[in-house]
């Protein structure tokens, strides 16, 4: 039975969601989204019939009003918030017949919790993108139409298979909302003593932080002690303690970018160069979509086993259990196994669901981006069930699971297993393109994202007013036209895709004579103009879509990811809306401004001639026999860039820049 629902007032952020959510894209920068309140989005589903991944509706603070062409069942969760059918108030947690004509009004919520939800039997339809409705307005697909109800917005409803009759929740599994909260967190991927100090760790776990009213889908932002940092710097990465080169995040991780810790949420990026202390455990990440605006938070450690105890719980039992069995992790600093030889490898808990493989030191070396590679077409090969994503970094690769499935112990075992056939590094030949790209230098919206930045986050950053002045200082060069010569001679090697969403590369020089050296914002950025393209450590990223950033811009190209999916796009393949494959080569032919809005908006269009590509095979042995061939002017660069750099980390730390 199709229900037609007309938005009579759309509420705040209301979206079509379900659950899990956009899988299986981690590695290309696609979030899962999902609601970000999985419990509660869940048994409001249960309540109404529904299977629990059905899709329904999300609203954070203030909800919509609906009207009901056709007798329906409807249940609202979440928040405490006043629910009326024509005015009539009932009971949330309730499914409720709703009459034909009838309008259904969530009002604001009131006491503690942000988000309620609304489930449909019968589901609600949705833009089915990349294998889900989930809404992610940042890409602005999935839902209805990509984005937040409007006024008059039309949804379907009605049309999904039910699984059982109504049902009203019992009290007892109603999840327990407050002000303040306590999240159990597994220790790593990235804790003391490498990255933090044991005094940082011990404040983690020992400090309630403050939420932040600049929170969203992608992360809740806290308030709290700054770290003191085990290093001066992150080296190649950048010159702040948190840089790290760059890896894949968890759901739920503790990012410090810079000194903000960030809890990432399900429309958060999956690949970033920030180190996380801790990751709150899948059973637990429900609550980061009720933390609201100045509520407390407090990380309690506990072990992967207590983990996987709170998981069996089940969906109803979990919301009332207490939170944490028994204080006091795991004890390793979240390293599960380190192995010696010729290339270490260390094996690292991100959560109960992920595991972080990294190897080598904390170097750029193409070498450990070949050991990725070889393990990252193992594990494909091996296809081990329960297996959901699997995602690249520079020097590591991480491996999501689905825990009930195969367990982050079993998994370790069986990395360890397949690490012992890898073959040789050098042995590396892959392919590798040649894509041609263009690019308007300093352009005028990375300035305007620069102003922004000075005027609502931060005016007095080093890299302000102008990035590409503070790139020439911090290694060395003479002039900016040093910059400009050095990115336009550059052929940079994609290394990650998903480097802050959608198909955005990170990359680097081939030529380590052209890798210029930089840090990363911090503060991040709240607002970056989609393709912007910037440097941040020894790396090259191009922005798939306006957001959150914190490289330092050298100008803007044409997109990485085709909105226009699944309809083809010069220089896209049919089927695949990013434009870029691991190992691509970048190179740039500059435009101009005018030249560069006009290219853009062919390729929106589906005109124009398309992006310049070229086949082509990449090998690691040919490229480490050119390093050694231009050992001596590489020295010599590095030196310059090295001397340069470490000035400028003494002027932070004298300007009390790193605390």
């Amino acid at each position: 039975m199709t229900v037609k629902i007309t938005v009579e007032r759309p509420g705040v952020l209301t979206t079509v969601q379900d659950w899990p959510g956009r899988t299986g894209y981690w590695q290309v920068g696609v979030p899962p989204s999902g609601p970000m309140d999985d419990l509660s989005f869940r048994l409001a589903n249960q309540a109404v019939g529904n299977d629990p991944g059905a899709a329904g509706l999300e609203t954070t603070m203030s909800g919509p009003a609906l009207r009901f062409d056709t007798t329906t069942t409807v249940c609202v969760t979440g928040a405490s918030a006043p629910v009326t059918v024509d005015g009539t108030a009932v009971d949330p947690w309730t499914p409720v017949t709703v009459p034909a004509g009838s309008v259904v009004d969530v009002g604001t919520a009131t006491g503690a919790g942000l988000r309620m939800y609304i489930a449909v039997r019968g589901g609600i339809d949705g833009d089915v993108h990349l294998g889900s409705a989930s809404t992610f307005t940042l890409g602005t697909f999935g839902g209805h139409r990509g984005r937040v109800l409007a006024a008059g917005d039309v949804l379907s409803g009605g049309g999904a298979a039910v699984v059982a009759p109504p049902w009203r929740i019992p009290s007892d599994h109603v999840p327990a909302l407050g002000h303040r909260w306590e999240l159990a967190v597994t220790e790593g991927p990235h804790g003391a003593p490498e990255f933090f100090t044991r005094e940082d760790i011990a404040t983690v776990l020992g400090h309630d932080y403050e939420v932040h009213f600049n929170s969203d889908r992608t992360g809740v932002r806290l308030i709290g002690p700054r770290p003191t940092w085990a290093r001066e710097d992150g080296g190649e990465a950048g010159l702040h303690p948190s840089n790290i080169h760059d890896n894949a995040y968890s759901v739920g991780a503790l990012d410090f970018t810079g000194d903000t810790p960030i809890l990432l949420g399900p429309d958060g990026p999956s690949l970033g160069g920030f180190v996380c202390p801790v990751t709150v455990v899948a059973a637990e990440r429900w609550k980061l979509g009720q933390l609201r605006p100045g509520d407390t938070v407090r990380f309690v450690a506990v072990r992967g086993d207590h983990a996987a105890s709170i998981r069996e719980l089940g969906v109803a039992r979990r919301a009332s259990s207490p939170a944490v069995f028994s204080a006091g992790g795991d004890g390793d600093d979240g390293v599960l196994v380190r192995r010696d030889g010729a290339v270490p490898v260390t094996y690292r808990r991100s959560g109960d669901d992920n595991v972080l493989v990294e190897y080598g030191s904390m170097t750029l070396d193409l070498a450990l981006r070949a050991r990725v590679h070889a393990l990252h077409e193992a594990l494909v090969a091996e296809g081990a069930t329960g297996v959901r994503d699997l995602t690249p970094g520079i020097r590591s690769l991480q491996i999501k699971v689905d825990p009930d499935v195969l367990s982050v112990p079993r998994l370790t075992g069986l990395l360890e297993e397949l690490e012992d056939a890898l073959p040789d590094a050098t042995e590396l030949v892959v392919p590798s393109r040649t894509v041609r790209l263009p690019l308007s230098w300093d352009d005028p919206s990375t300035r305007e994202a620069t102003e922004r930045y000075m005027h609502g986050v931060r005016a007095d950053a080093p890299w302000c007013p102008w990035n590409i002045e503070f790139i020439r200082r911090v290694n060395g060069l003479d002039s900016v036209d040093d910059v400009y010569r050095t990115v336009y001679d550059a052929e940079y090697m994609v290394l990650g895709l998903g480097d802050v969403y959608l198909g955005a590369p990170v990359a680097t020089p081939l030529d380590p004579r052209h890798r210029l050296v930089t840090t990363k914002y911090n503060p991040a950025r709240t607002w970056t103009p989609e393709n912007a393209v910037g440097i941040g450590g020894a790396y090259l990223c191009i922005y798939g879509m306006e957001g959150p950033g914190g490289y330092q811009f050298v100008g803007r190209t044409t997109q990485v990811w085709n909105h226009r999916h699944p309809s083809t796009a010069p220089g896209f393949e049919e089927g695949t809306p990013w434009l870029l494959r691991f190992f691509d080569r970048i190179s740039w032919y500059p435009v101009s401004t005018e030249e560069l809005a006009d290219l853009r908006a062919d390729l929106a269009a589906g005109r124009g001639p398309g992006v310049d590509v070229t086949d082509g095979t990449f090998s690691l042995a040919e490229h480490e026999r050119f390093l050694a061939e231009n050992a001596a002017p590489i020295d010599d660069f590095r030196a310059l860039q090295s001397a340069a750099f470490g000035a400028e980390r003494a002027a932070w730390a004298e300007a009390g820049e790193f605390g």
